[in-house]
Parts: structure tokens; sequence; C-alpha cells
């Protein structure tokens, strides 16, 4: 394979449109003096509405949308940390804060030395600029409101994309294409259009719908936005569907299921094992390997062979990749060049340490939203709240199994996983200010004994009005 697919390829010149360059300029701009709670607005609407391939080309490196509104984001990051003793992120980072981190510093550098090649690092530069943009949203999103106020902006960002996709599924014209360096032509299979609005493809335009319906209907459940929530499902399911793209409609049913599982919160433990379970008794059985079942998967003629072929692939080729990953799996098979399964991605591009350490974040991710929902029993909203919290994360883990994130789909995910130790943070910090029990045999209240040193002697007192009072 030719190194500019190894290294991200890219246009050789600047094809960013003076609106969308104009657009950016002020998404940078309000970055910058915004307050922090109304500042990613703008940032928002400018990237989930600008095709994926806008870009300015400074001396060899391709900055997209994302990475100028970035840039100054981080800017902004440095100069608060300069100027002010206070905290950027309220509570400070947490654990899934430095294991992100930890993984992208670990993707990247096992990339380098695999390829040991200047356009390797470049590539990793811009790679770890993207990732820049979790802490960008990690001083957005420090509260619960933060987390209303983005979840309110993407749904109507989402019901403008779903009229223009629903346009390009009707009319085979990507309206994005007036305001692209080329014209967007739709993909067709089976004679039926896949949308894909700004996105690189179908497959994440779809992906990313199927994401967001999950926090549409905690806008509607909680009551505080419901006809929003109301735009906010109708905008999501109409993306899924007209992308007519497999993995998005299956990460669609997945976050829906995981919302119709509420009744059994609190037998998640047994079910989880139930599953494990019927996957060893099904690998037992079946006569190919159990990821197979990947094969069956098809909700609008897709062909889910190529996924399973790819997770057999990489299985059967374990010596090749789980150093520092690899760059001979287009050898593996037919179309093995085209790592399109996230899990599989993390491991033929950084080897089975990045792999494990992305699984690890996955879990912790679950592992707090489940432990808030459970802090805050008794509480009906907010346990709708973790619930679809933990909805979009398992709607992106089936998402993982069908494509590896790779345009503005990422930063959505990023987004959301910023999100969750913002999400979290308050039913931890309510749980820590409750008074401890009082044990059997103890009195309901406790008179505070002074330390030796602080006791002051009555000699000390005498003569004051506060030693008349306290001995006479």
């Amino acid at each position: 394979m030719p190194d500019r697919f190894y290294f991200g390829g890219g246009a050789q010149a600047s094809t960013m449109h003076p609106i969308v360059l104009a657009a950016t300029l002020l998404a940078a701009l309000a970055v910058l003096v915004l307050p922090r709670k109304h500042a990613f607005v703008p940032v928002l609407v400018v990237v989930f509405l600008t095709p994926v391939d806008q870009q300015l080309l400074v001396g060899g490196f391709h900055f997209l949308v994302m990475r100028i509104i970035i840039v100054t984001g981080l800017l902004r990051l440095a100069w608060m940390k300069l100027s002010a003793p206070t905290r950027v992120f309220g509570h400070g980072l947490q654990l899934i804060d430095k294991m992100f981190f930890a993984w992208a510093v670990l993707h990247a550098t096992t990339f380098v030395l695999l390829f040991r090649d200047t356009g390797a690092v470049i590539y990793q530069l811009a790679f770890l600029l993207d990732a820049g943009g979790y802490l960008l949203f990690r001083y957005f999103i420090q509260d619960r409101e933060d987390v209303l106020r983005v979840t309110k902006t993407l749904v109507l960002v989402a019901a403008v994309l779903a009229v223009c996709m629903g346009y390009e599924y009707l009319n085979r014209v990507n309206v994005f294409s007036y305001i692209n360096s080329f014209t967007i032509v739709p993909w067709v299979r089976d004679g039926r259009v896949r949308a894909q609005g700004i996105f690189a493809n179908s497959i994440t335009a779809g992906t990313f719908g199927a994401t967001l319906f999950p926090l549409s209907f905690w806008l509607w459940k909680g009551g505080k936005a419901k006809l929003l929530g109301v735009v906010g499902l109708a905008a999501s399911s109409v993306i899924a569907v007209t992308s007519m793209a497999s993995t998005g409609v299956m990460a669609y049913l997945a976050g829906i299921l995981a919302l119709c599982l509420w009744p059994i919160r609190k037998y998640m433990r047994p079910l989880r094992w139930g599953i494990v379970f019927t996957v060893l008794g099904l690998a037992l059985a079946m006569k190919a390997p159990v990821w197979f079942i990947i094969a069956r998967v098809d909700f609008v003629g897709g062909h889910g062979w190529d996924r399973a072929a790819l997770i057999d692939a990489a299985v059967r080729h374990f010596s090749d990749w789980w150093l520092l990953g690899t760059k001979t799996n287009a050898n593996w098979g037919a179309d093995t060049w085209d790592a399109c399964n996230q899990f599989v991605y993390e491991a033929t591009s950084g080897g089975l340490a990045t792999f494990v350490v992305f699984v690890a974040i996955l879990c912790r991710a679950f592992g707090m939203i489940g432990k808030a929902r459970k802090r805050v029993e008794g509480s009906r909203r907010q346990e709708w709240f973790f619930w679809c919290l933990g909805a979009v994360l398992f709607a992106h883990v089936m998402g993982f199994w069908g494509i590896d994130y790779f345009d503005v789909i990422r930063s959505w995910w990023y987004i959301f996983l910023a999100m969750i130790p913002a999400a979290t943070l308050a039913a931890r910090m309510s749980v820590a200010k409750e008074p401890k029990p009082v044990l059997a045999g103890e009195p309901a209240y406790a008179v505070p004994v002074p330390e030796p040193s602080k006791v002051i002697a009555p000699e000390r007192l005498a003569g004051t009005s506060i030693s008349r009072q306290l001995f006479e």
C-alpha cells in the first residue's frame, strides 16, 4: 500500500471554501472570548455542518476545521493556566482522563516506531492534535448543565443534518457540495442512496445519528426540553435510516435495546454473565469462530462477512501486530487493508498495549456511569440520565464493530467521553457530602472534643465576660 494511505494522505492544496473559512474564524474567535458555558456552541455548529475535507494546507500540515479550533482552544487553556492559579478543569483531571491521554501517546509512539518515517511523525502529530480536542471539551463540559447544553446544541445540528440527508436520499444531491471543493457524489448500493451529509461516508454518518438517539430520549424523558427531545429523536432516526448502513442501523437498534433494559437495571450483572456464557456456548456449538455471527448482520443490504473475516484475520495474525502494530495487514486477505473495525484498528495501528488501554477506557466509562446511577437510586430522573449515557456508550461500542472512527465522528466520540467524568462527578460529590451513618450504641450527635493543645485554661479567661458566662 502507498505511504499516503498509511499516513493519511490529504489534499495537495488548501480546499477551504470562503464561507467555511469565515465561519471557522468566527468559531475560533468565540472560543477565545466567549464565556466557557457558551463558547462550544459555535464550535459544534461549524464542525458538524462543514464537509469533512475542508482544510488549510500550511507547511505540509493539513489543518481541518476542528484542528484550527483546537489550536485556538489550547491557546486559551494555556493562557488561563499561566495567568491564574485556579484549576482549569474544575475538580481536576480524573483517572479516565489520564487513561485517554496515555492511550493517545501510546498510539502515536508505537505508530512512529513501526514506520520510522517523517510522514508517520507528521500524521501522528495531527492525531495528537485531534486528541487535544478532548482536553478542550473537558474544559467546556464540567457539570450536568454543560452536558445538557451540548446535547441541545447537537440536537439542533442533527435536525439540520437530517433535513439535508433526507434531501440527499430522495434526490441524490448532497447539498453540502455547494460549500465544498468538489461535488459530493452520494453512494448508491442496490439502487438505494446511502446519504452521508458532511461525513466522509454513510457509515460514520449513520453512526452519528444512532449514538445521538439515547441523548435525545433523555431530553424528552427528563422533561426540561420535551419538544427538543422529540426533534432529536426524529432527526437521529432520519440520519441513521437514510445512511442505509448496517453499522449505523445496528448501533441505532443497540441504543434502543439498552433503553428498553431499564426495567431490569438492577440485574445487569447476571445479564452480563449470561451474555458471556451464551457467547462461550456459541463458540463451542458453531463450526466457525463465534465472531462470524457478524457475517449474518444485514439490516439494509450490507455485507457483514468482510468485518467477520477481518477479525478472524487479526486473530490468526496476532504475532504480526502484538508488539507495535503492523503495516502488512493488506496481505492478510481480501480487503483486509481497510481496518473497518475500531478494535482491529487499535490493534493493527498501535499493538496489544494500545488495544488493551482502549478497552480499559471503555470498561472504565461503563463502570463510572453504572456506579453513578447506583449512587442516585431513588431519584428516577437522575437514574434515567445515567442510563441514557450508558445507552449512548453501548451504541458507540456496537458501532465500533463495523467502522473505525476517522472523520468528524471521532470528534463526537471525544466529546461524549468528555461528558462522562463531568456527568458522574456530581453524583460522587453528593455522596461524599452525605453525613456518615451513626453506628449502634453511639449517640445521634456528638460534641467535638478539642485537642489538648487547643484547650484554653479557665484562668486565662478570668475577668472577661466570656469567662463569667462559662464558669458562673
